[in-house]
């Protein structure tokens, strides 16, 4: 088991990419917390985990809010001896056009997808920080962490960003054997890209079947859809790689809808 005797954190980990994520890192022996809005959901998530012979908890984390991240991590920390893992995935889409986009849409999108990165990566890091215990943070970029789309202003501005935030994670982390990475899933067929679907098909003038084979599969190599266990598997190989060989990088995940 790969990750044994570890422990991680996965932020949005009640559904989609997060829980997929979650499941194949306790299948191969980390500790997992669940951590969700819906912390309902996040305690059964871990339940299936822990029904399958894995270690997990669910704990609710409002990833905006600072005493809910920094008082969530002390609960993790408390109940598995430290964090050796944090994946920052929980994350949002809000499409529309940047003169009808409204500041309030824009600050959310950048609260939860920046603010978030960086509060639970602070308070992460103080435990990975301890007597060099050292540690992986992983955040869930975007193909358009590299490329824009229209009506996705605040996605993609936010998604960049988090290429700079975990660059410089792993500038200040290497001496304390801290990584960093961002995966750059392409389209991954979950209700938030089910959700945009009409959304877009409205805003482009075209039909929904239109959007799925132009717009979001139009550039793979092969017509297909990321799939969550892609983007957990890339999670799993990079939280189990064991040097500061690999740390500051940027991994597409995407069927070749981008290439680096």
């Amino acid at each position: 088991m790969k990750l044994q005797g570890k422990s991680a954190i996965v932020t949005g980990a009640a559904s989609g990419i997060g829980r997929a994520i979650a499941e194949l890192l306790a299948a191969e022996g980390a500790a997992v917390a669940i951590a969700d809005l819906n912390e309902d959901a996040a305690a059964s998530v871990a339940r299936g985990i822990e029904a399958k012979g894995g270690i997990a908890m669910g704990v609710a984390m409002d990833v905006t809010n600072e005493q809910a991240v920094d008082t969530a991590t002390e609960r993790v920390a408390e109940r598995f001896g430290g964090v050796d893992i944090l994946v920052s995935n929980a994350g949002i889409q809000i499409v529309n056009p940047i003169h009808e986009y409204s500041f309030a849409h824009w600050k959310r999108m950048q609260s939860i997808h920046l603010d978030g990165a960086f509060l639970t990566t602070r308070a992460a890091l103080r435990h990975m920080y301890r007597d060099n215990r050292g540690g992986t943070v992983i955040y869930m970029g975007s193909v358009h962490s590299h490329e824009a789309s229209p009506l996705k202003c605040a996605y993609v501005a936010a998604k960049h960003g988090l290429l700079g935030l975990a660059r410089v994670v792993a500038k200040e982390g290497g001496e304390h054997n801290v990584r960093s990475h961002v995966i750059c899933p392409g389209f991954v067929r979950t209700p938030l890209v089910d959700k945009q679907i009409p959304e877009q098909a409205r805003e482009l003038g075209i039909t929904e079947e239109e959007v799925v084979r132009r717009v979001m599969l139009g550039g793979t190599v092969d017509g297909v859809f990321t799939t969550v266990d892609d983007v957990a598997q890339t999670a799993l190989f990079l939280s189990a790689f064991p040097s500061n060989a690999l740390t500051g990088q940027s991994f597409v995940v995407s069927h070749g809808w981008f290439m680096q």
